[in-house]
């Protein structure tokens, strides 16, 4: 059975899946992810002490700096990033991470904007299917 389907841009195109963490709250990776274990670690957070490993991480973008991109980087090296990562607008830091991990450890991740309103249908839990054309499946 197919789900809900939302069109984005493929910022960073590729196939991934997985559970939805969502939160409409931008995330810093620096001092806020945990890059040895996925966890999400800012205390002031909605998503504080959940676990991105392996999961389509859906936030409108990227709080902070450059050092969003290290901290990345050292998760997809380490096997702990997110499978795909949802945004609302081009998020430069994330789409340098995958970049550079793609050419570095020849593992990537999809990075997906949506529109605003499609952004909102996701919800934590939903399994969602990422398409290189930038279609995600939802259920």
């Amino acid at each position: 059975m197919e789900g809900l389907i939302l069109i984005g841009k493929p910022v960073i195109s590729g196939k991934a899946s997985g559970i939805a963490l969502v939160s409409r709250e931008p995330l810093s990776f620096w001092g806020g992810y945990d890059w040895k274990s996925g966890e999400i670690t800012d205390r002031r957070h909605p998503l504080s002490g959940e676990n991105a490993r392996g999961k389509v991480l859906v936030v409108p973008f990227t709080r902070g700096s450059s050092t969003t991109t290290a901290v990345l980087l050292e998760a997809i090296r380490e096997g702990t990033a997110p499978a795909a990562i949802v945004t609302t607008a081009t998020d430069f830091f994330f789409a340098l991470a995958s970049v550079v991990a793609g050419e570095l450890y020849e593992k990537s991740f999809p990075l997906i904007a949506l529109s605003e309103s499609d952004f909102g249908m996701i919800k934590t839990g939903d399994q969602v299917e990422v398409m290189e054309d930038g279609k995600l499946i939802v259920n």
